[in-house]
């Protein structure tokens, strides 16, 4: 693949305008402008991390997760573009522009998920996998529909939508992003037919063909025609490197806060990150400084600061394997062994101690809960459009939902946009009406 080509500023759906206007941001800053000031984005901000949302001790949400992982992200672009531009000199690509693309795609990358965290996605697909949407399946499949697209739910494919789909009364072509940034969004650029079960593709039947224009034209290869596989476009990698460094440190953080780790192990944890001098000198700090919370920021810092230097490396160091769509893993997967083994203790202990925690659980249940009956009550509503109680329920759909689309594929992706698209509180607020648990005041 060849950089002057991967690095557009074509847009989505503006292929053949041409804008007379000049502007001072470049494409790339303004389309993380326009994600910034965008409605779905500002949702994120009532939509589960991992935690419950904040009571008395402020915790992640997905907004504040999507802006550090832009801010990480930013960096390894600009570490990535600088030495780009010092290797091709005369090269015409916009090797400076690569922060800005690489932060645009992490603010978007969680913009897909629905409500409750990653529980909300396998709520979606146990729905049609397992739970009252199952009977569906040979109907969407008679009509040609992909089942997979449901029962595989992808939060990442969903974003892909959101950004790309043209929403009744909405303009041609989405958020009209620029090529380069919704690539670097895609970070499984294949069909859910490939997917394997395990809820990991890349766009819907209904984005595919849009996606195939995308990838053609930046040149990314092809591996497969059906099902469609391609490549990864190569700031995919920095795109999910930023989203590993940011999820893992943060939430271990977050679990200090919660009380649900001790100082001394997130300490632990933390120091095993550096060796040698490196650490000595990180210990004799911390004697500077009282507030524990700060002496865990100091090291949160340090240990961000240390894994984005090593991702960058990793980038430049295999760019030819990348560019030929040949490296196998993930950056962060291949950092060197003292960083590696320290990054593999914190995954272990989250998952043993965070992602199991009552707290957590309890979010799961309730989100497998709430969305599973929100999905049963419209997909029946969809079908029965001419019943008394399914006109109230769709009447509280927004029109550019395509609830009466022509086929039962279109009309179950109207309600997953629909429901996808709620915070957290939204959604208990809705259940609970609907539900009869909690009324309007009257």
């Amino acid at each position: 693949m060849d950089w002057e080509r991967l690095l557009s500023a074509k847009r989505f759906g503006m292929e053949h305008y041409d804008n007379a206007k000049k502007h001072e941001r470049t494409e790339y800053q303004r389309d993380y402008d326009r994600l910034i000031f965008s409605s779905p984005f500002r949702r994120l901000q009532n939509k589960t991390q991992v935690f419950p949302l904040p009571g008395s001790v402020f915790v992640h949400n997905r907004l504040t997760h999507s802006l550090e992982v832009a801010s990480v992200g930013r960096s390894m672009g600009e570490n990535t573009g600088r030495e780009l531009r010092k290797k091709y000199p005369d090269s015409k690509a916009h090797f400076e522009e690569i922060g800005s693309i690489v932060a645009a795609a992490c603010l978007a990358h969680d913009m897909g998920n629905p409500p409750f965290g990653h529980s909300g996605e396998k709520a979606i697909s146990t729905f049609f996998s397992e739970g009252e949407g199952s009977c569906l399946k040979s109907e969407v499949e008679k009509e040609g529909g992909r089942w997979s697209d449901f029962t595989c739910f992808e939060g990442n494919a969903n974003a892909v939508r959101l950004l790309m789909h043209q929403f009744r009364g909405r303009r041609k072509g989405g958020f009209v992003m620029t090529y380069s940034t919704l690539a670097s969004i895609v970070k499984y650029p294949y069909s859910s037919a490939l997917s394997g079960g395990k809820n990991k593709f890349g766009f819907f039947a209904s984005e595919e063909e849009d996606y195939r224009q995308i990838a053609d034209d930046l040149g990314i290869f092809k591996q497969g025609e059906q099902p469609l596989r391609f490549v990864r476009y190569p700031l995919v990698y920095l795109v999910e490197a930023a989203d590993d460094i940011c999820y893992q440190i943060m939430d271990i953080e977050d679990a200090h806060k919660l009380r649900l780790l001790s100082t001394e192990k997130v300490l632990e944890l933390l120091l095993g990150f550096f060796e040698g001098e490196s650490r000595l000198r990180r210990i004799r700090n911390l004697s500077y400084v009282n507030d524990v919370n700060e002496q865990i920021a100091y090291l949160r810092s340090g240990v961000i600061s240390l894994l984005v230097d090593e991702c960058s490396a990793l980038f430049l160091a295999n760019e030819d394997r990348i560019l030929a769509g040949e490296f196998v893993g993930t950056l962060i997967g291949n950092v060197t062994p003292v960083v590696a083994k320290a990054y593999v203790r914190c995954a272990e202990f989250a998952l043993q101690h965070i992602y199991r925690s009552k707290d957590v659980l309890d979010i799961e249940l309730a989100g497998h809960r709430i969305i599973g009956y929100l999905l049963d009550v419209y997909t029946d509503a969809i079908r029965n459009p001419g019943h008394a109680y399914s006109k109230l329920l769709l009447d509280r759909i927004p029109e550019q939902y395509e609830t009466d689309s022509q086929s039962l594929y279109g009309k179950i992706q109207s309600v997953i946009d629909y429901i996808s698209g709620m915070t957290d509180v939204y959604a208990l607020d809705l259940y609970r009406k609907i539900t009869g648990i909690g009324l309007p005041v009257v």
